[in-house]
């Protein structure tokens, strides 16, 4: 069971998570969606296409820009649509 975990809290927790470059991608319904706000950060991967951000927010404690997802892929990265990564101290562990 890999968890996702900030500031002494489990943000997500799945072991359906999917690894691109790395990184593991998150089910959308494994996040503990109370922690996280919608962040206007987008950038754009030459092959999954624009990601999204959220801000992770844990005991007033804000890390910005935190998780990203791509609400829309190309067809190569159709296996992550939806799904959340996590980075800037966000610790993946199991």
């Amino acid at each position: 069971m890999k968890k996702a975990e900030w500031n002494g809290v489990v943000l997500a927790e799945s072991d359906q998570t999917i690894v691109i470059e790395g990184n593991h991608y998150f089910p959308p319904t494994a996040i503990k969606q109370e922690y996280f706000k919608e962040s206007e950060t987008h950038t754009t991967c030459a092959w999954k296409g624009e990601a999204s951000y959220y801000h992770v927010e844990v005991n007033g404690e804000v890390n910005q820009d935190a998780a990203w997802y791509y609400p829309k892929v190309s067809e190569l990265a159709k296996s992550i649509e939806g799904y959340v990564a996590f980075w800037k101290g966000v610790k993946v562990t199991g």
